[in-house]
């Protein structure tokens, strides 16, 4: 028999996740006792260091806030981890800690079902690690993107509406509206929207969120975060299984 293999997901308040759910529904289908998969609710980033004193940790998922923090506790990153500067799946193999990045490829999955031909400029709302992997997708297909953030030049405040209307891909990475906040919605100028836009939030919980539900009243394409997640997990269930040996 196996010894256990130890999974989890790494974060700070996310008891609301589906990564825990989701895993262990999986784990029952595949009738795989020797896996398990908690979550590692922790205030600091440095809490993850007794983690990494398991010998049966296999890996982790890693989210808000962590996903940049986490690379200055790895050894070694894949590629795209690096190019995007934040990692939400990390491989333990032969005490090596590895960080992945699968919500690039959660993202892209969404993007190509989605996108219609015309739409190739995109306005990211949010810069923080999830952030960095859409644009790294966007980027990687061509299309023109501009960050709106607090901080950034383009912001909440100076956003208008004909910015708007000439950017046809609208893409919510900030974790405003997520449950159970899910009356909170960033500032935006949902007026310069209209059934040329996609809309895509990353929120997953709420299935709508009020960005989402402002946006559809617009006439505008709108998809939430699920299936993303859901591709997301299951890359990392890849990592996890298939690069091991």
């Amino acid at each position: 028999m196996d010894s256990k293999k130890k999974l989890g997901l790494v974060g700070r308040n996310i008891s609301y996740s589906f990564s825990k759910k989701f895993f262990e529904e999986k784990f029952q289908k595949l009738m795989l006792d020797q896996f398990s998969y908690s979550i590692f609710d922790f205030q600091e980033i440095d809490e993850v260091e007794s983690l990494f004193k398991d010998p049966e940790l296999l890996g982790f998922n890693v989210t808000i806030p962590y996903k940049e923090k986490i690379i200055d506790y790895l050894d070694e990153l894949s590629d795209e981890a690096r190019e995007i500067g934040a990692v939400n799946c990390v491989l333990i193999k032969d005490g090596i800690k590895i960080g992945y990045n699968t919500d690039a490829f959660g993202f892209e999955k969404t993007l190509k079902i989605h996108r219609k031909s015309h739409q190739n400029s995109a306005l990211i709302l949010g810069n923080g690690g999830a952030a960095k992997a859409v644009q790294y997708v966007l980027n990687k297909n061509g299309i023109s993107t501009q960050t709106v953030s607090r901080k950034s030049d383009l912001n909440f405040e100076n956003l208008d509406k004909e910015t708007v209307q000439n950017h046809h891909i609208i893409v919510q990475c900030t974790p405003l509206g997520t449950f159970p906040n899910t009356e909170d919605c960033l500032e935006f100028p949902f007026e310069g929207l209209s059934k040329e836009h996609l809309v895509i939030d990353l929120i997953y919980n709420p299935n709508y969120t009020k960005f989402i539900i402002n946006s559809a009243e617009r006439d505008s394409k709108t998809v939430n975060g699920y299936y993303m997640l859901e591709q997301q997990a299951e890359k990392a269930w890849e990592i996890w299984n298939f690069k091991k040996k």
